[in-house]
Order: structure tokens, then C-alpha cells, then sequence
């Protein structure tokens, strides 16, 4: 029963710390969402931090991150920043007790995402790696068909994401490896072993490797994997930024049926999916297409989605599990292909 005259509940308080692109993104889909305040916005440009608290009445901005983390009006955080910085301010947050969303990858290794873990497990901080691919329609879709049975048992999964780069591309963040971590595997890439791992599991087996085949930098432009689980499931990845024309396809076989994914929408494509599903008499299968030209709410779903973690008290998923498993199989490409990967935790 409720309480007369019970105060609401307060908002979960949320900063949002890396005030870029995503950041804003981010921001746009808080401001949708009932129940909850982005309380501060924070980035080592005071003006970007302030030209995104203007979106929120009442919002702060700061340069200060440790500022930030340190008030017990901020309940989660999300972390949007460039790569080297990711994991550094998550372990702050999570040592702070605040829930944390960061962006993908998480970190610059796995050894960095299980200091993060075991500080998480101690303060009981709850931690979502943001992979949004996972809350696009056409992947909700087809995550809804395949626990359905639609597919029968999956066989295998093909999957290409790819860009074309842009002048001066291989002078930017990225292709620094101090601040990145590594190329087009670490980048795009990581998006593909995250959903091959969500449709089919764990992968012991990984081979594949990864190579500079145009841009002049230190880190890779291309990245080509053949991941297998204990029962022989194969998904076979190639990751790409001399792809020249904006690709995004995955495809998933089952015994019964097919699922083909193509684009994201904007530069990628309208985002489409098409359902094959074989006939006892085989030949040309029955196909169902689902178009979703309105684009997507992936960033909302998502968010909403960290907020159930969060009042449930659930694991996120992916979560820190998935990132460290997805960051151990880059490593394990980068090291067979001769790139130098920094496999340390924090700095003492």
C-alpha cells in the first residue's frame, strides 16, 4: 500500500562524462526517458561540456571528472570518451559506487575491463559495455526469431562492417595505438565478434588475422576472423575501412532457415531484414522481409535497458563478461599478426 502524500521517488542521476558525438547521442535518448536527470556533463573542452548541458534545463557542466564522480546527486554514469580514457574513468566510477556505461570497447585490453570487474564485484557497481548493435530493430528482430526456433539448430553466421575512411583518416585518434588500442578490429570490429557471440556463444577456437593493406598507420585497416564454439559453430568476420562504400551485413544459417541483415540505415543503409525460411519440397524458400525505414532507437533501448540493470540489481549483458571475452579474442588476432598489443592493467 502506498503512503499518503509519499514524495515521488527521485530521478536516477546521471553524468555523462566525453561530450563528442556519442555523448550527445547519448543525451538525446536520457531526455526521453521518464524517471531519470542527466545531472552533469563533463569534458576536457569546458565549452563542448557546456553546449551540451544547454540541452537539459538545470544541467551542469565540469572539467572534472573526479568532480563529478564525487557527488552523491550522480547515480550512473555513462562514459563516452576516446578509447585510452574509457576504462580509467569506469574504475573510478565503479570505486565511487556509481553504475557505469561505457562505450564500446570498454577498454584498450581485457586485462584493464578485470581490474574494472573485481572493483565492480566489491562496490556492487553495476557495468554495461555499449554495444548498441544489439538493440537495432533488425537484430531485436532477429534475436526474436531465433529464440522462437524459426531458425532450428544455427549452423553458422557470416558477418562484413566496413567504412571507407576520409582524408587525413590515418592521421586521427584511431590510428594511434596509445589512444585506440588498435584499428578497424578494435573499432568496428568489435561490434562483429559481439553479435556472432550473442547468437552463438562462446568461441575457444579463434584464428584469423589482421593486416594494413592501404592507410599509413601503425594499426590495422582490415581484420578477418574465423571464430569456432565447442561444437563447431562457425562465424566467419570481416571487419573493414577500405570498404570504400559504407557496408554493414550479417547473415545467419540454421538448418531451417536463413536471417540476412543489411544496413544500419543513414550511410549504411536502410536497415532491412530478411527472413528465408526453407520448404519440405526445398528449391526457392518462403521469404518475409522487414523494412525499418524509420531508423532506430537503439540508444534509447539501450539506455532503458541499463536502467532495468540497474533497479533490478541484474548482471548486465553484454557486460564486463562479453567486453573482457571480445577484448581477449582482439588481442588474440592482433598477436598472431605481428601487431603490438598492450596487455598490461593501470598505470601503478
Amino acid at each position: 500500500m502506498s503512503t499518503p502524500n509519499a514524495a515521488p521517488p527521485r530521478p536516477t542521476g546521471f553524468a555523462i562524462i566525453g561530450c563528442g558525438l556519442i555523448g550527445r547521442k547519448r543525451a538525446e535518448a536520457l531526455r526521453k526517458i521518464p524517471g531519470v536527470a542527466l545531472r552533469t556533463t563533463c569534458d576536457l573542452d569546458a565549452a563542448r561540456a557546456a553546449s551540451l548541458a544547454q540541452l537539459v534545463p538545470g544541467c551542469t557542466s565540469s572539467t572534472d571528472y573526479a568532480a563529478v564522480l564525487a557527488d552523491p546527486a550522480i547515480d550512473a554514469v555513462i562514459v563516452a570518451t576516446l578509447n585510452a580514457a574509457l576504462a580509467p574513468i569506469s574504475l573510478a566510477a565503479v570505486k565511487a559506487g556509481k553504475h557505469v556505461l561505457v562505450e564500446k570497447p570498454g577498454a584498450l585490453n581485457a586485462a584493464q575491463l578485470r581490474t574494472i570487474q573485481e572493483a565492480a564485484a566489491k562496490t556492487g557497481a553495476r557495468v554495461r559495455i555499449g554495444y548498441n548493435h544489439r538493440f537495432h530493430p533488425a537484430l531485436q528482430k532477429a534475436r526474436e526469431l531465433l529464440e522462437a526456433g524459426a531458425l532450428g539448430p544455427l549452423m553458422f553466421l557470416r558477418a562484413r562492417y566496413g567504412h571507407g575512411g576520409r582524408k587525413g583518416y590515418d592521421r586521427e585518434w584511431r590510428a594511434d595505438p596509445a589512444l585506440s588500442g588498435g584499428g578497424e578490429l578494435i573499432d568496428q570490429g568489435v561490434h562483429l565478434i559481439d553479435l556472432a557471440g550473442w547468437f552463438l556463444g562462446d568461441f575457444p577456437t579463434v584464428e584469423g588475422h589482421a593486416s594494413t593493406s592501404f592507410w599509413d598507420m601503425k594499426v590495422d585497416d582490415n581484420a578477418f576472423l574465423s571464430l569456432r564454439t565447442a561444437t563447431g559453430q562457425t562465424a566467419w568476420l570481416h571487419a573493414s575501412c577500405t570498404e570504400w562504400k559504407n557496408l554493414f551485413s550479417l547473415e545467419i544459417y540454421g538448418r531451417d532457415a536463413k536471417l540476412a541483415i543489411d544496413g544500419l540505415g543513414g550511410s549504411y543503409g536502410p536497415e532491412r531484414l530478411a527472413y528465408y525460411k526453407m520448404l519440405p519440397e526445398m528449391g526457392p524458400p518462403e521469404t518475409t522481409i522487414f523494412e525499418y525505414v524509420r531508423g532506430d532507437d537503439s540508444w534509447g533501448l539501450e539506455t532503458r535497458t541499463f536502467l532495468e540493470d540497474i533497479r533490478l540489481a541484474r548482471e548486465p549483458a553484454p557486460g564486463l563478461r562479453e567486453g573482457i571475452r571480445t577484448l581477449e579474442i582482439v588481442e588474440a588476432i592482433y598477436q598472431k599478426s605481428g601487431f603490438p598489443i598492450s596487455v598490461a592493467g593501470f598505470p601503478a
